[in-house]
């Protein structure tokens, strides 16, 4: 059977996943009142990781949907995607950097995700034509790497993925490739059973550096078979990168994150960064976690976390920048643009008097001045 016959399989309505996860008739019934908003999608595998006894199992947090996703508190476009669109597909919000939505399917459709709007419904945000795209790219020389995502980028045809990487490799002013990619977490199958996609990876990250971007956000993931997908890109040339979500029940625990961040290091993951959940539609009230709660979950597990680990920097993805959420100082909390849309706040540090469970920073809280101005 091929990786596409497998994820004939997966869990696509609530009956079947009555099948893995107990259920009462009103349960399902709701559920299945959120599946007409927010679809449903699970491979046999991933919820196979469920413990079915325990209501508040990660893996289920992450995958199974439940009432909460009613709540369409928030915005669906928190970090302006929108405004930095090019055209159909194409973002380019940080001059270095062109974002390319390949897809709007995922092996799994992951409760938390920050791109709920478009991942599979139907969308007229995905790219339609690569050469438009590619022309793009090559006719702006600050570009120096692209980011391949969706939805989830290995979840395209191999014959997709290698008109991108034929297409890329020969810009020259591109430095570096990313897959964006939750596949060695939730279909690990998908990798390391496909010997055209490894031979296609392997024969391009000849010709420029290929790295895939994942995300593990609980120990419980880190299984002996999502490593042999870790190992066979390894082998590949690939250098695997990690962004965790900080979600509330499932990993805002200091000893389940440390746990977590570690194992990546001990797997050969490098930890990328660790992300604020984005006040979503249907994720904002379920899953985001106060800032001022938060960084005592990060801080407290960095004391466990070995130095390797603790290179991972806690950020969110703000319609600004990325921002990096550096700590408290004397009552109020300290930030740093790690990346910026406007280059004028490259590096800028402001500090903000968080209100009561604030879990996200309006535009307002991130005008603020420097803490301290650099000196004459």
């Amino acid at each position: 059977m091929t990786w596409k016959d497998k994820l004939k399989d997966s869990v696509h309505d609530v009956e079947a996943l009555r099948e893995f996860i107990p259920m009462t008739d009103a349960e399902a019934k709701a559920y299945e009142g959120i599946a007409a908003r927010f679809p449903i999608a699970s491979t046999t595998y991933y919820l196979s990781l469920i413990d079915a006894k325990d209501p508040n199992d990660p893996i289920r947090k992450m995958s199974v949907p439940t009432i909460e996703e009613f709540d369409m508190g928030g915005d669906f476009d928190t970090s302006g995607e929108g405004q930095n669109t090019i055209m159909r597909g194409l973002q380019h919000k940080y001059s270095t950097t062109a974002l390319l939505l390949s897809t709007n399917r995922c092996a799994m459709y992951c409760r938390h995700c920050f791109r709920k709007r478009l991942v599979g419904t139907k969308t007229n945000e995905t790219l339609n034509f690569v050469d438009e795209a590619v022309s793009y790219i090559a006719s702006h020389q600050e570009i120096n790497n692209v980011l391949i995502t969706g939805g989830d980028a290995f979840l395209l045809d191999n014959a997709l993925i290698e008109a991108y990487l034929k297409a890329l490799t020969e810009i020259d002013h591109i430095d570096f490739i990313r897959f964006g990619t939750r596949t060695p977490v939730v279909f690990p199958e998908r990798i390391y059973s496909d010997d055209v996609l490894l031979g296609l990876l392997k024969g391009y990250s000849e010709k420029k550096r290929i790295y895939v971007v994942t995300q593990f956000n609980h120990p419980n993931e880190l299984t002996d078979e999502a490593m042999k997908s870790i190992e066979a890109l390894r082998k590949c040339g690939i250098i695997v990168n990690n962004q965790t979500v900080l979600l509330k029940g499932v990993n805002d625990d200091p000893n389940v994150m440390a746990a977590l961040q570690n194992g990546l290091v001990e797997k050969g993951i490098v930890p990328y960064y660790i992300f604020q959940c984005r006040p979503v539609k249907g994720v904002k009230n379920q899953f985001q976690v106060p800032l001022k709660r938060a960084v005592k979950v990060v801080e407290d597990a960095k004391k466990l976390m070995s130095g390797h680990s603790k290179r991972v920097k806690f950020c969110m993805s703000h319609e600004t920048g990325k921002i990096e959420i550096l700590g408290s100082f004397e009552g109020r909390m300290l930030f740093k643009y790690h990346q910026a849309k406007n280059p004028e706040n490259f590096g800028r540090i402001f500090s903000v008097d968080l209100r009561k469970n604030q879990a996200w920073l309006t535009k307002e809280d991130v005008m603020r001045k420097r803490v301290c101005e650099p000196s004459a």
